[in-house]
């Protein structure tokens, strides 16, 4: 058991100094209006970025949009390529995920009404972005899609939800980089002042978004 914990121990030194490592840089201060609302959500364990359709399809930097095309809202989300997509999630599909580096997938559903009444039970942080936050948050998300050159992505598969799909993705799934973790950068690079930094659980997010967005 000490050896375990000792184990357990350096993964979290290694994988702080790893995460710390990555964090990006924010881009410069955009001080135009903040006329773009986007939604962060949380069920508590898996966090997700909501947005507008129409305000998505505006910037045109993300073609995928078009597999939904009849949805007021869009979601995305980002995990691992086996334990996301998976109907009956296991133990062992959980921890082959987290100590595992693997392929990773990102969920893309279509909503036809707002998040806080499609999701009336989750944690809902509202954000407001300039048009330029708006348009680096949406080319971030794009660029987490592994696509060849500027070719739109198909879908690998059915989604969670019955307007939704699972699209190949960049990055690896693990411990120190979980979907909240996906989420915490996605922000970051859209220009909210927060670390992805030791970020690994929905809490952790949410706790830090709070905070960002009274900063703001």
């Amino acid at each position: 058991m000490k050896r375990l914990i000792n184990i357990l121990g350096c993964l979290l030194l290694i994988g702080g100094l790893m995460a710390c490592a990555g964090v990006p840089p924010l881009p410069p201060a955009d001080i135009g209006p903040r006329t773009h609302i986007v939604h962060v959500t949380s069920n508590g364990w898996h966090t997700a970025i909501v947005v507008s359709r129409p305000d998505l399809v505006a910037t045109g930097l993300l073609p995928e949009a078009d597999d939904f095309p009849d949805v007021a809202f869009m979601e995305f989300g980002w995990g691992d390529q086996e334990y996301y997509p998976a109907n009956d999630k296991t133990t062992g599909m959980a921890l082959r995920a987290a100590l595992t580096p693997s392929p990773s997938v990102m969920h893309m559903a279509g909503l036809e009404r707002g998040p806080e009444l499609t999701y009336p039970d989750d944690e809902i942080v509202l954000l407001a972005l300039t048009t330029g936050e708006f348009g680096n948050l949406i080319g971030s998300i794009a660029g987490s899609f592994r696509r060849s050159g500027d070719n739109r992505v198909e879908p690998i598969s059915r989604g969670l939800y019955p307007n939704s799909n699972f699209y190949p993705a960049q990055g690896a799934f693990h411990l120190f980089n979980t979907c909240n973790t996906w989420t915490a950068i996605r922000l970051r690079e859209a220009g909210m002042d927060l670390s992805p930094a030791g970020i690994v659980t929905a809490d952790d997010l949410m706790s830090r978004l709070r905070v960002a967005v009274l900063a703001r």
